[in-house]
């Protein structure tokens, strides 16, 4: 796998399952997930700028399916999530002489949830979330917790 040497651009979004929403950090996306496969599709796209970047897109897609891989995981140990759970995805567009890649870092937030626990919960959903699987061995991924 290849080193990115210098990042062009990075992909960025903030995922909560509370409120159900993807939200690009500089405001550029907002998409209202829907609930389930059994309820009615409630989904809403705004793109507020002309376009958000593929780097957004799939930041945004991989964040729903991580955050849905992380109440599996936890309903499967049957923990209970907090209030606070989010996660974070960048992705990042760089270059290695001539090559582009991609690299991205997964920022789990688990308030109040013992740091070991919250870090199982957060490697058990990147080996539920078929993103995860799909980007294995293909790109860096490092995968930060934060439960404070």
């Amino acid at each position: 796998m290849s080193k990115i040497e210098k990042v062009l651009f990075t992909g960025k979004t903030h995922t909560t399952p509370a409120a159900g929403n993807v939200r690009r950090a500089h405001g550029k996306l907002d998409i209202q997930l829907s609930p389930g496969r059994d309820a009615a599709p409630e989904h809403v796209f705004t793109s507020i700028e002309s376009h958000p970047t593929a780097e957004q897109l799939f930041a945004g897609a991989w964040s729903a399916c991580y955050i849905a891989a992380i109440g599996l995981a936890a309903q499967q140990r049957k923990i209970a999530l907090p209030d606070g759970l989010a996660v974070d995805i960048e992705v990042d567009l760089g270059q290695s002489g001539a090559e582009y890649f991609l690299q991205a870092r997964l920022n789990v937030t688990l308030p109040g949830i013992a740091h070991e626990q919250a870090t199982e919960l957060a490697h058990a959903a990147d080996a539920i979330c078929p993103y995860s699987k799909a980007v294995r061995g293909n790109i860096d991924v490092a995968i930060n917790v934060v439960t404070a």
